[in-house]
């Protein structure tokens, strides 16, 4: 049987009105999850970071409550929904690992990559209404609902495949091939040293790599790129400072 060994990092950005920022995540054994509160709700004064807790909250009861903890990552995302009654809106993604398949659900631009052999094999699609404007689960008329979510599946997965889930504070600001590099140098230094790897630390890796992206007006990043290719006034460099999350898990 396929399992995850996962470690996460976290960095909320700096901001003295919501200092733990809009940014949550889980790991239960072999599911993990992370969510991203919208934080266009902060004009209202309404902290979308509650309604992601709540909503990584809910999905570890409703997980905990399916049988054998054989979680339906839809299911999970549903009972999360139904039973989070924050205010504010959240993108969010949820993976499970049943023996050789990965499946999953998105709503937003949060996601993940699978990676082998430190090439990535499968980046999961993310769900945009327009540049900057992800689907998002959440209370108001103008929120998506679970029904909107991208279910995906990968299969044949293998022992030794990577999964790099983050929310859009990861991936706006590095490229696939950054992270492959900083996956592929955790490997080869556990190998130097006789030892094994501690996901943890590569997520605290990519996680304060992005940061220090995030923070660099003259770094390429995702984001810019973006920005240029929708027009948007831009060099078409820089990053974008945000929350950033980051799970990684071994599959072995």
């Amino acid at each position: 049987m396929m399992e995850l060994n996962s470690g996460s990092y976290y960095i909320p950005k700096s901001n003295s009105k919501t200092p733990q920022g809009e940014d949550a995540h889980f790991i239960s054994d072999n599911t993990i999850g992370v969510a991203d509160g919208v934080g266009g709700w902060a004009s209202q004064g309404i902290d979308s970071g509650e309604y992601s807790r709540q909503l990584m909250s809910n999905s570890l009861i409703s997980i905990m409550e399916q049988v054998h903890f054989n979680a339906d990552p839809m299911l999970v995302l549903r009972d999360a929904f139904i039973n989070t009654n924050g205010q504010g809106s959240s993108t969010a993604c949820i993976l499970t690992l049943t023996n050789d398949k990965v499946r999953a659900v998105n709503v937003g631009d949060s996601g993940f990559i699978v990676l082998r052999r430190g090439c990535s094999v499968y980046p999961s699609p993310t769900q945009l209404h327009g540049f900057n404007y992800p689907y998002q689960l959440g209370c108001g008329i103008y929120s998506d609902r679970p029904s909107s979510a991208d279910i995906l599946e990968f299969k044949e997965v293998m022992s030794g495949d990577v999964i790099v889930m983050g929310t859009d504070g990861l991936f706006d600001n590095l490229y696939t091939s950054e992270i492959e590099k900083i996956i592929v140098d955790a490997e080869e230094e556990a190998t130097s040293r006789g030892g094994k790897i501690d996901p943890n630390k590569v997520a605290q890796t990519l996680a304060e790599f992005a940061l220090k992206k995030s923070l660099d007006p003259d770094n390429p990043t995702p984001f810019a790129e973006a920005q240029k290719e929708n027009y948007i006034l831009g060099k078409g460099t820089g990053g974008k400072v945000d929350d950033i999350t980051g799970i990684v898990s071994y599959v072995s």
